[in-house]
């Protein structure tokens, strides 16, 4: 039997979903930080405080290059890869390619009320016909760069705290929404996974992955009854829950 490995290093990783950036994890960074992990929060090209880096050639593969640029550059050994809504499609495709290169680093992939795609697919295939017809209408107005955000209020948010997301959020990349993702399952899906479903109140465009993970083995489901940003809604208990999966991979052998 194999000795157990050192994971005394293992990282955090947090992807931001769509029209939000690093900034969506500001109460969430200091709970595990203070409990000693290291944590990092990757803002992807074209929106957050990078929104100026907005552009038509902005792909699936520019963010896969965020993640994984941010992975390598701080030399992480061990990573529990933290992806929230359109990332779920992100971290998929970063997790194919990151166990190619440097096998056993990813330790557990978690889909935060996440879309969970298949090869491909896009992250527009799980969609309602309505959804991406909005949003296709929507990156024409805007000569096909972008589409805007919601209003936070659709992500369970009231007050301060949709006032507080509707003020950060910037225009989503489009080209990424119908792009083709290119991902090995069996790679994937080799990598411990759970996910997180928030449940009040739930977000329509989640409802395939809701029952995906509730049909498929493999899968390890968690419960909020929050709306779809926890980071903001319910940041304690959020903080927790990636604790308890952060030790859970500290302690595989």
């Amino acid at each position: 039997m194999s000795a157990p490995q050192d994971l005394s290093r293992t990282a955090i990783v947090l992807v931001h979903g769509a029209w939000h950036g690093a900034w969506c994890w500001r109460r969430v960074l200091p709970l595990l930080r203070g409990a000693g992990v290291e944590t990092h929060a990757v803002t992807l090209t074209g929106v957050g405080e990078r929104a100026h880096l907005m552009g038509p050639d902005i792909t699936i593969e520019t963010h896969v290059q965020d993640v994984i640029g941010l992975i390598e550059a701080e030399e992480l050994e061990h990573v529990v890869l933290v992806g929230h809504s359109y990332a779920g499609a992100l971290i998929t495709v970063v997790a194919s390619r990151m166990h190619a290169r440097h096998p056993g680093l990813l330790k557990h992939l978690v889909y935060l009320d996440a879309a969970i795609p298949d090869p491909q697919a896009s992250w527009s295939s799980n969609h309602l016909a309505e959804t991406v017809a909005m949003r296709e209408a929507q990156a024409a107005a805007s000569g096909g760069l972008s589409f805007p955000p919601p209003d936070a209020s659709v992500f369970g948010l009231s007050g301060a705290d949709r006032d507080w997301v509707n003020r950060r959020q910037t225009p989503q990349p489009y080209r990424l929404y119908k792009q083709p993702l290119d991902f090995d399952p069996a790679l994937v899906w080799s990598i411990p996974h759970s996910f997180i479903d928030c449940t009040n109140p739930p977000l329509p465009t989640i409802d395939a992955s809701r029952r995906r993970v509730r049909s498929e083995p493999g899968w390890t489901v968690y419960e909020m009854a929050t709306g779809h940003d926890p980071m903001v809604s319910a940041p304690r208990e959020l903080a927790q829950l990636l604790l308890k999966l952060h030790h859970q991979a500290s302690s595989a052998s």
